[in-house]
């Protein structure tokens, strides 16, 4: 859930006329649908802050689902249980904000936590799939293959509230794409678990996670100090 800064003067303005992410993309659709438009309807005294304790509770579910991965347990299909869970969390992840935006909830302290609970879920998601997969191709290796991937999703989260917090509401966002916005891209992982392609994900998660969370740490370096040089000779931040 977004809100409105107010920048004190020791925060950088962002730049103007950059790219932000988009609340219509078909997953906020979709959320409209079926969180916002309910809970509207109904006049519920539910607040946003509540929605995202729901999606938080979801993505950890989901990712106990994917740490019992084959197990037999109770004769239930774990990984699409889990699957399914964390699609619904991704789902309330954008109904918040929009129930926020809509309803006229929006707040500084609801969009921290909001960015708490994604980097939470995103994180977790990734170590119970180590943790599903610990009796695979990759043995108990797959464990810290999963942490190492959480990890470096935790740190990317990190650097946007950081980002934030030195260049205002916003600032650490890119730009959307045909209807999907960047982060939308975790929707990868439910998928192939769906599909049966849990070491695959596993892989691509440990390779890609560090390696997008070192990318991003240098554009957003470079951006940060860029604005920092030009409002110190007292022109307009660089793109």
């Amino acid at each position: 859930m977004m809100f409105r800064a107010s920048l004190s003067p020791h925060v950088i303005p962002p730049v103007a006329g950059g790219k932000t992410i988009s609340h219509n993309t078909w997953i906020h659709k979709v959320a409209r649908l079926t969180v916002t438009k309910p809970l509207m309807a109904t006049g519920s005294r539910i607040t946003p802050s509540q929605v995202t304790v729901v999606r938080m509770a979801t993505g950890i579910a989901a990712a106990a689902a994917f740490s019992i991965g084959p197990s037999p347990w109770l004769d239930l299909p774990w990984w699409q249980i889990g699957a399914v869970l964390f699609i619904l969390s991704m789902v309330l992840d954008r109904g918040d904000g929009d129930y926020a935006r809509q309803s006229g909830q929006t707040s500084a302290a609801g969009h921290k936590f909001d960015l708490i609970a994604d980097a939470v879920c995103n994180a977790i998601i990734f170590v119970g799939l180590g943790i599903g997969l610990r009796g695979g191709e990759w043995g108990m290796l797959a464990i810290p293959m999963g942490v190492l991937a959480g990890a470096s999703v935790t740190f990317i989260l990190w650097m946007v509230m950081r980002m934030e917090s030195l260049a205002g509401a916003r600032s650490a966002e890119l730009g959307s794409f045909m209807g999907f916005d960047p982060d939308d891209a975790i929707l990868v992982a439910p998928i192939m678990v769906l599909l049966g392609y849990q070491e695959a994900l596993l892989v691509a998660a440990t390779i890609g996670a560090p390696g997008f969370a070192l990318l991003f740490a240098v554009q957003w370096g470079i951006k940060y100090r860029a604005r920092r040089r030009a409002l110190a000779e007292g022109g307009k931040p660089e793109e």
